[in-house]
This record gives structure tokens, C-alpha cells and sequence, in this order.
């Protein structure tokens, strides 16, 4: 017998979703960017150690978000209310907002690092933040997407 979903289930699902998304494209960013091409780190006003030290912290807090979402997960599939599109548009809805705040607060505004350090760094930026909107657009669709809840009726039923 499955459980019927409820709209206190809606939170769950969506910020289960918002905190795989985000810890899940912050780690793809610490491993990719930070160690494996060296293009930055976290915090690049400082030395190599400070730099690498902000790494592990930032690493540790994408894999901190990562698992609090997969115990919310866990949860919500053991309750029979797991709601697969909701969460999948809340994934990618935290990540793109994730990289959106990454390009803009962190890369531009507080200047704690660059995507990489390069003349022409407006480029990466362009490319960054673009990725970014389309994350948030196609996230906002799947979440704004709603299935039919009651099965529509045919012509002479009552």
C-alpha cells in the first residue's frame, strides 16, 4: 500500500533536492577547479596553505550538504512520498543557484577568488553565470511543471 503524498511531504522533497544540488556542484567545483586543473582556491588573497586550507573547509561543507540531503532522501523514500521530478527540479535548482552565487558574490563582489586567472577572465565569467541561468530556468521548470492530481473524467461520467 503506498503512502499518499501530502503537502507537508513538498518541503522535503525540495530541500532534499536544494541541498544535493548545491553540495553535489560545489564538490564538482572544489575537485575539478580547485585540485584537479589548479585554476583557484577558495580563498586566493593569501598563501598557497590558506588557500589549500579553505579548500578543505569548503570541501567539508559540500559533502556536509551532500549527505544531509541523502539522509532527507532516505527518509522521504522510506515514507513512500518521494516525489522524483520535484526533486530532480530542486537539485538543479540548488546547483545553478549554488554557481550563480559562486560567479557573482564570491568571483565579482567579494573578490575571494577568480574562475581562473587569466586576461581575459570575462570570458569564464560569461560562460559561468550563462550555465548558471539555464540550471535555475530548467530547475524552475521542473518544479513549476505540475501533474494532473485528479484523473480527468470521461465525457458522460459522473
Amino acid at each position: 500500500m503506498e503512502k499518499r503524498k501530502s503537502s507537508q511531504d513538498e518541503p522535503f522533497n525540495f530541500w532534499s533536492g536544494i541541498f544535493f544540488g548545491l553540495g553535489f556542484v560545489a564538490f564538482i567545483d572544489e575537485a575539478v577547479f580547485h585540485q584537479l586543473l589548479h585554476w583557484h582556491h577558495f580563498y586566493d588573497k593569501s598563501t598557497t596553505s590558506i588557500g589549500l586550507i579553505s579548500d578543505g573547509i569548503f570541501h567539508a561543507f559540500s559533502w556536509f550538504a551532500t549527505v544531509v540531503a541523502l539522509f532527507m532522501l532516505a527518509d522521504i523514500r522510506k515514507r513512500k512520498v518521494w516525489d522524483a521530478k520535484s526533486w530532480s527540479g530542486a537539485a538543479i535548482l540548488g546547483a545553478g543557484v549554488f554557481q550563480l552565487y559562486d560567479g557573482i558574490i564570491q568571483h565579482k563582489i567579494m573578490r575571494l577568488h577568480q574562475i581562473r586567472y587569466v586576461a581575459e577572465v570575462i570570458y569564464y565569467d560569461i560562460v559561468w553565470n550563462v550555465i548558471a541561468g539555464c540550471m535555475i530556468v530548467i530547475g524552475l521548470v521542473l518544479l513549476i511543471r505540475k501533474r494532473p492530481t485528479k484523473p480527468k473524467k470521461k465525457a458522460g461520467e459522473v
